[in-house]
This record gives C-alpha cells, structure tokens and sequence, in this order.
C-alpha cells in the first residue's frame, strides 16, 4: 500500500508535524504561544488531576515510566482533533490549537494515558489487529475505544447531558459502543457493518476491563478513591 495513502487510512494525516509538514502561516505565529499554554496545563494535569495520577502511577508500576519532556509533545494538528498516541514513539500527542481549557487538557491527557498504559501492558497490535483497534483505539481522540470511551469520562451522564444525549436503560454502553465503532471507521476502510461486528466480539471483555481504577469511575472523586487503592494495594501482604 502507498505509504501515504496508509497514513491518511491510519488517521496520520491529522498530525501533519508527525510528518513534517510545514504548518500553516497564521497557526505558525502563534505557535510559541499555543505550546506555552499547552506545556503548562500539561504540567498541572500531570499534578493534579487523579485520573492522571492514577494513570501515571499504573504505567510505573508496569515497568513503562512516563517522562513528560519524552512521552508528550504539544503540536499543532488539522481539523478537530484534540490529541492522539503515536505507538511507533510511544508518545502521546496533545493538539495545542485545539485545547484550550484546563478541563479539555484532563481529559485529553486522561484519554491518551489510558492508551499508553494499554500499550505498556498489553503489546497491542494497533494497526493489523482490529479487535485490539475497537478496545483501546490509537488515535486520533476525537473519537475512541471502548475502554477510553468508558474509563476516560467522555460517555458520563453529565457529559451526554451537555450533548443532550440521555437515555435509560444501558444509555452509557451504547456511548461507549458508538465511539468505538466510529473510531474504527475513522481510520480504517471497512464498512459499518465490519466496524459493528468487530466491537460486539469484544465489548463485553473491554467494557468489563477497568484496570487499573477498578471500577469506572464516575467522578474526580472516584478518582481518588481509586488512587489510594491502588497505591495501598500491596501495604496488606507487606504486613502479613
């Protein structure tokens, strides 16, 4: 396949400084203030927020320690997208033209993480596997995986309800189903009905997987329970 053509099917294209493209005059201007802003809230996210805590923690744990000056880059990227993870670097991309609240910057930085730590302990096949693609997607993360769909909040009750999506019954699995069959026609050439088949085989797994909160956590607060847990997790046998 042309190699070109591979990264437009990839989503690479959404990422022209992965491929050294020359960014636009007007963005370039603002470059050095977009990436100020970017690097800063990235640092408070970093310290702040418990889901990148957790996160962050995780990945140490499994032997993938994360470095900020390494693993994440602020650039500029076309369209909507708000940031992405590159498995070829093992570097999380965030979109410093896109994001522009402290908010977002969580999220994002949440979303990519999970990513991250999928790759770390689980040697996803990103790109020929996509049942693995359905789980946890690469990129971009507009749109996503069913865990990052579940785990990073984006399909919360509160979030649907500022789309003005809201249902009943099992409203956040068909979220979660939604966003992940999207993302596999976003970046790969099959029809809806592959992408659909392709996410029922693995849902119930991938939903079920919560590693490493435990549980989904619902909010900021959950969060933090999830982060004690996990840090004391081995306090028990060290007493024993």
């Amino acid at each position: 396949m042309d190699q070109t053509k591979q990264e437009d099917e990839y989503g690479y294209n959404l990422f022209p400084e992965r491929n050294a493209v020359k960014p636009k005059t007007f963005i370039a201007q603002s470059l050095f203030t977009f990436n100020h802003k970017c690097q800063v809230m990235l640092q408070f996210a970093m310290e702040t927020s418990p889901y990148a805590k957790l996160l962050l923690s995780a990945m140490k744990s499994s032997g993938c320690t994360v470095y900020k000056d390494r693993h994440f880059s602020c650039e500029d990227c076309d369209g909507s997208v708000s940031g992405g993870f590159d498995a070829n670097s093992s570097q999380i991309v965030l979109c410093q033209n896109n994001i522009h609240q402290q908010g977002h910057m969580n999220r994002v930085v949440t979303h990519e993480l999970i990513h991250a730590f999928d790759h770390c302990r689980a040697h996803v096949d990103w790109f020929n596997n996509y049942r693995h693609l359905a789980c946890s997607e690469v990129r971009p993360s507009r749109l996503m995986g069913i865990r990052a769909a579940n785990l990073s909040g984006d399909c919360s009750f509160s979030s649907e309800l500022n789309r003005f999506n809201f249902g009943l019954k099992s409203h956040r699995q068909e979220c979660v189903r939604g966003r992940a069959v999207r993302s596999i026609l976003a970046v790969r050439k099959i029809s809806q009905e592959e992408a659909g088949k392709i996410v029922d085989e693995v849902f119930d797994s991938c939903f079920n997987d919560h590693a490493p909160f435990g549980r989904i956590p619902h909010t900021n607060k959950d969060a933090k329970f999830a982060t004690r847990h996990y840090e004391s997790r081995d306090r028990y046998y060290a007493n024993v």
